[in-house]
């Protein structure tokens, strides 16, 4: 995906600490190809601290972000891209999901109940697949459940967020470390803390 990129591109890999073996995965890949490289935890941190880090590090003017799954593809990033100038945040809406019942429904409960609660106006906050303008990036507060609110976290900054519609594809690899704890009663708690940081934010 490097080399048909319409942009220069570099590929960052997170290794978030899990024991898949991916460290080693990723170890091999970075070897074999310029422009690639990889950070590794110590231990599981969770996903926020993994999409914290990995914007920590980059040097870039944007940085990108996408799933490991490879549930959306890297290829609908030329779908974001042309719009990286004009919005600080420009995020995917997975069509056609290839989820579980049960998981678009809890998806979907999650999504309204944070848009009432965070006014973001952001339809699938969940969509691995993001740009985002690095300097407002690395300002995002770190907390653990922060990848739900990237876009309010944004738009606390005055950042502008663009949403488009990419393709969205059945799991091949891995398994989903969600469940009903933290796909819905985790990120109910997490909007109140929201609501209360965005009163004592300083942008």
């Amino acid at each position: 995906y490097i080399h048909s990129a319409s942009v220069k591109t570099c590929i960052l890999f997170v290794d978030d600490g899990s024991k898949d073996q991916s460290k080693a995965r990723m170890q091999e890949v970075c070897d074999r190809n310029d422009g690639f490289f990889y950070i590794s935890f110590t231990h599981n941190n969770g996903l926020s601290a993994a999409i914290k880090a990995g914007i920590d590090v980059a040097q870039s003017t944007y940085v990108g972000y996408i799933d490991a799954d490879l549930q959306t593809t890297p290829e609908d990033f030329e779908l974001l891209l042309p719009y990286r100038r004009e919005y600080e945040l420009v995020m995917g809406i997975r069509t056609g999901r290839k989820d579980s019942l049960g998981k678009k429904l809890s998806s979907k409960i999650a999504n309204n109940f944070r848009r009432m609660m965070t006014h973001d106006g952001v339809e699938d906050t969940g969509c691995p697949l993001k740009v985002i303008n690095a300097a407002y990036a690395k300002r995002i507060p770190m907390f653990t459940g922060m990848h739900r609110f990237l876009p309010a976290l944004i738009q606390l900054q005055h950042g502008k967020v663009k949403q488009i519609p990419v393709r969205h594809f059945e799991r091949v690899a891995g398994q989903s470390k969600f469940h009903l704890w933290n796909r819905l009663i985790s990120p109910f708690m997490d909007c109140f803390a929201y609501r209360w940081m965005k009163k004592r934010y300083i942008n």
